[in-house]
């Protein structure tokens, strides 16, 4: 059994089978058990395998074609939404617009981690898991959005500079100097979601302020979005002190590694701690990423399994 897949855009054929065909091969490895073959065929994809597969993989292109349509530069992440998207199509991938390119979920967690992050009822909302899961990318994707309706007037966010022990004295240069290399990972995040001329105006007039973990101390933030990144390097101590600086009309989101944690030894990480003493507390929401919500090179997700298998070991 074989049927032809062809796109809506013939144009777009080229990028959707990828370098080399890539992608296609992607396709086939991932419904491997349904022995599909894929292959580019003058104004179409060629499959071969089960029903099952054939109609997966229908759907996964089809899917994958749509994502192209908006953003020409999606590739393999994008690709691999969307057979997850084929493979549970009852799970609702809405898409988060209004920023320099749509943001679509790409994993069932991450679109109930987005559902979280863009629906009322829970004003704490923790994001944990391994990186490359898009636990902080989709928070600040979030909080971009809620600046560009109008649903808050400020989007901050933090994280602790702990290779500096939060003390940034003996660095060169300003504070914003100081601080940079430890905030540049936020800042890449909304050049891509807000486009880089945007997020430095609204940088300029206050709008966003990224700053480190020690400069939320005594303030009450209200009307505002925020965010703590790298929530895992906290102490108890730290953890408290922000998140009791959520004022009237503010939604807060706090991610991290549970599994990297760089505090020194016996030190216990507040985001351990929070997770614990705020279970089942009213008002707050937990998304817990695995490697399989990892998105970014395959190799990543298999390099995690290995240490998560060896901790497992040795414990």
């Amino acid at each position: 059994m074989s049927r032809l897949w062809q796109p809506n855009d013939p144009a777009l054929l080229a990028d959707i089978c990828g370098p080399n065909h890539m992608h296609l091969l992607l396709l086939e490895e991932a419904l491997a058990d349904g022995k599909l073959s894929a292959e580019s065929q003058g104004a179409g994809v060629r499959l071969n395998g089960s029903a099952e597969a054939e109609s997966l993989a229908e759907n996964a292109l089809s899917a994958f074609e749509a994502v192209l349509a908006k953003n020409a530069d999606a590739g393999v992440a994008a690709l691999e939404g969307a057979i997850e998207q084929a493979r549970t199509p009852e799970q609702s991938f809405a898409t988060l617009t209004g920023l320099k390119v749509p943001i679509k979920p790409q994993t069932n967690r991450q679109a109930q981690y987005l559902n979280l992050l863009t629906s009322t009822g829970k004003d704490l909302i923790f994001g944990v898991g391994p990186a490359g899961t898009g636990k902080t990318f989709l928070a600040v994707a979030a909080g971009a959005a809620a600046l560009k309706n109008k649903s808050v007037g400020r989007l901050v966010i933090t994280r602790p500079a702990v290779e500096a022990g939060e003390n940034l004295g003996f660095l060169p240069g300003d504070l914003e100097e100081k601080v940079e290399p430890y905030l540049r990972p936020i800042w890449d995040a909304l050049n891509e979601t807000l486009g880089a001329d945007q997020a430095q105006r609204m940088r300029d007039k206050k709008i966003i302020e990224v700053a480190p973990l020690a400069f939320m101390r005594g303030r009450t933030l209200k009307n505002a979005f925020v965010i703590m990144d790298e929530a895992q390097n906290t102490t108890i101590a730290q953890m408290k002190m922000v998140l009791t600086r959520l004022g009237r009309d503010s939604r807060m989101v706090v991610t991290g590694d549970p599994g990297q944690v760089d505090l020194p030894p016996k030190t216990p990480s507040g985001l351990a701690h929070a997770l614990k003493i705020l279970d089942g507390v009213e008002g707050v929401g937990v998304t817990e990423f695995t490697a399989k919500d990892v998105r970014r090179h395959a190799l990543v997700a298999r390099v995690i399994n290995a240490y998560d298998r060896d901790t497992r070991r040795t414990t």
